[in-house]
């Protein structure tokens, strides 16, 4: 702004002096600021439970979120993905960290979720994965204690309105395969599956990659 308002001094003093006010050039300057702020549009943080969610990583928008993460009242995260392209929902607890306890107090590392994605990208999804990591572009691997409920064998809480089969793999990373399904433009696809992180951290990422036909 110091920079703006001596740049405009120096207009004013120079050929424009006797015709130019210094109230007009400020003035307009001020108007570039507020038109360039207003362009910016930034991403929205959404609270739900112990949690904060952004889509500040960009390819797609959040429009809701709610729940406290429970099996009761899951986190529901409501979005819109423009694109056919991986897409990353960042993940920061809110209230303090302290495992296994009450999910009204802490981030307590068990989160039941529910995605609600409205396919915006165009193309019809015919597989949706998700990938879960500690560090942002790297592989989530067993001794993080981040994982799809990796301990438990059996999971009868992973379903999909739209994809009839999934796939867990676990090392050198953890990801969720949905197939057998599709997901035509502009329609709406929800996913429900468990988180857990038995070490749980501040900041952690899912990365969410629908998939279009090969040809």
């Amino acid at each position: 702004m110091r920079g703006l308002v001596h740049a405009c001094t120096a207009v004013v003093g120079s050929r424009f002096r006797r015709s130019v006010p210094l109230v007009s050039v400020l003035g307009a300057g001020f108007a570039f600021l507020s038109t360039s702020s207003a362009l910016a549009d930034p991403q929205k943080v959404w609270a739900a439970g112990a949690y904060s969610f952004s889509d500040e990583l960009g390819g797609f928008r959040i429009t809701g979120a709610s729940g406290s993460g429970t099996r009761d009242d899951p986190l529901v995260i409501t979005e819109e993905l423009e694109s056919a392209t991986p897409v990353t929902l960042t993940i920061r607890t809110t209230k303090p960290i302290k495992a296994f306890a009450d999910a009204a107090e802490y981030a307590n590392g068990i989160m039941y979720m529910r995605i609600e994605a409205l396919n915006n990208s165009g193309k019809a999804w015919v597989e949706f994965e998700f990938e879960l990591q500690e560090m942002l572009g790297q592989p989530s691997v067993f001794g993080d204690g981040l994982s799809f409920d990796q301990r438990n064998r059996n999971p009868d809480n992973i379903v999909s309105s739209n994809y009839a089969k999934f796939d867990r793999n676990f090392e050198p990373y953890d990801r969720l395969l949905f197939t057998q399904g599709n997901v035509d433009p502009l329609k709406t696809v929800e996913f429900e599956f468990l988180m857990t992180d038995y070490t749980p951290r501040w900041t952690f990422y899912l990365v969410q990659d629908p998939r279009i036909p090969s040809s």
